[in-house]
This record gives structure tokens, C-alpha cells and sequence, in this order.
């Protein structure tokens, strides 16, 4: 496994309140860096906040942008050596989040981090053990790209029928979990099969998901977007795979708590 750099995180006062940790991967985003950084760290959100950043190995200025930037909020700077992929970003982010409360936010204005309150508050509150957002949702203020739309909602289907989860976005960036419950998955993908892997692995669990519609401002290439036809190929493998062959055993650590094991399990 490559190595990775991390800068320590910056100390913020005690609170009784849980802290929920954005994990935020970033590859070459340099060209409107510093506008979301400011976003971010301004945002203001019902518990405490930490940051947790994940440079992939940028070509790019995204990392002397993230190491110049004055941060008020608790973060975390992880600088990898190698460029390993979305998946692998959010892996060691995760890992490394100290919150009570693991959210994902893509470093772009595809999502509405406005919304992030509105998603976290059924965790933080005990209403729910996951979240996601969907962009396919009646009320979400969606603009969508034909192919993609199709794409995404043929997955979702897919993964539903699998899963026994009934979602309208399994391809969703915003998921909200309990820390408790995403620390003990064991995730595997590099790439953009983290959001079938987690869905298969969460639908194998015991837990209360909830789904909420979401804003959704696609960006196109030439604005930096990098998934291709070639991810939605690896995602509909994906699906099948941890949802049919995988071996189920290894989906979770020894120390996931026991109150999320379904009843008659036999695959820890």
C-alpha cells in the first residue's frame, strides 16, 4: 500500500455536542480549490465539524492550495503518494475521521453542502443509522443529463432487487453514517465502486436508512468531471459481485456492535 503524508488536525474547543467528520477526496480540483474551501470550512451544521481532506495525488495546485489555506474548522490534511482512486481516498479518510457522524463530500458544487444539516440530522438525533441523499427524489430541485439519468437509475435498480435495500439513488455522493457502523466495513474498491460496495455491505446490516432529496448541479467534463462510461461498467460489476459472490464474512470487522447483526446471521 502506498504511504501517505498527514498533516495534524487543528484543535477545537470541548463540546457535549457529537462532531460529524466530512471526508472530502480531492484530484485536480485546483481551478475552484479555494472557492470551496471557503464554502466548507464556513459551513455551519447542528453538531460540531471536522474536516477530513484527501489529496490523491493531485498534478495539479489542489495541494499547496489545501496546505496555504487559513482553516478555522477542525481538519485533517492526508496527502497520498500514490494516486490510488476516489474509493481508496475515502477508505483512508474515513479511517482517519474522528467523528461520531461520516458524511461524503466531493470537493465541486455538484451538491448542495447547504443541505448537509438536513441530512445529518435524522443520525444525529437517533432517528436513523444511515442516510442517503437522493437527486432522483420528488422536491429535490434536480437537473440531470439524459445518459447519466438512465445509467444511475438502471444501477439502482439493480442494486435494490440485490441488496433488499429501496432506494432511488444508490450512486448518490451524500451518505451519512454512524461512525460506529461505516469504521467496521470493509471496503475494498479504489475507484467508484465504493458507492455499490458500501450499499451492498449496509443492505447485509441490521440499521435505519433513510432517503432525502437532494439539489443535483452536474458539471461536465471540461469542468472536471471524471467518471466515464467505463465506471458505470465497473459499478454494475460491482453490484453483482458483493451482492452475490462476495464472501459475505468479510464484509464487517470483529468489532461491529452486535445490535446491527441481523438475527440468524451466519456470515461473521
Amino acid at each position: 500500500m502506498a504511504s501517505s503524508k498527514i498533516k495534524k488536525t487543528t484543535k477545537s474547543p470541548k463540546s457535549n455536542l457529537p462532531t460529524t467528520s466530512l471526508i472530502i477526496p480531492i484530484y485536480n480540483e485546483a481551478g475552484h480549490l479555494l472557492e470551496f474551501l471557503e464554502k466548507v470550512d464556513a459551513l455551519k451544521i447542528p453538531t460540531a465539524k471536522e474536516l477530513v481532506f484527501i489529496d490523491d495525488c493531485s498534478k495539479d495546485e489542489s495541494r499547496t492550495i489545501l496546505k496555504q489555506f487559513s482553516f478555522r474548522s477542525e481538519h485533517q490534511l492526508i496527502f497520498q503518494e500514490k494516486n490510488q482512486g476516489k474509493g481508496a481516498a475515502l477508505r483512508r479518510g474515513i479511517q482517519a475521521a474522528k467523528g461520531d457522524i461520516i458524511i461524503v463530500q466531493d470537493a465541486d458544487f455538484e451538491y448542495d453542502m447547504e443541505e448537509i444539516p438536513m441530512l445529518i440530522e435524522p443520525v444525529a438525533s437517533g432517528k436513523a443509522d444511515v442516510v442517503f441523499g437522493s437527486r432522483f427524489k420528488k422536491d429535490g430541485r434536480q437537473v440531470h443529463r439524459t445518459f447519466h439519468y438512465l445509467i444511475n437509475r438502471f444501477l439502482t435498480i439493480l442494486s435494490n432487487f440485490l441488496s433488499g435495500l429501496y432506494l432511488t439513488d444508490m450512486e448518490t455522493c451524500y451518505k451519512v453514517f454512524k461512525a460506529e457502523i461505516i469504521k467496521n466495513i470493509h471496503l475494498e474498491s479504489n475507484r467508484f465502486g465504493f458507492e455499490p460496495e458500501v450499499t451492498a455491505k449496509v443492505g447485509r446490516l441490521k440499521v435505519r436508512v433513510q432517503e432525502f432529496p437532494i439539489s443535483y448541479y452536474p458539471r461536465n467534463y471540461l469542468e472536471g468531471k471524471k467518471i466515464t462510461w467505463k465506471d458505470g461498467v465497473a459499478a454494475l460489476r460491482h453490484i453483482i459481485y458483493y451482492n452475490w459472490f462476495a464472501p459475505k464474512k468479510d464484509f464487517f470487522t470483529k468489532n461491529i456492535p452486535g445490535k446491527y447483526i441481523p438475527r440468524g446471521a451466519n456470515w461473521l
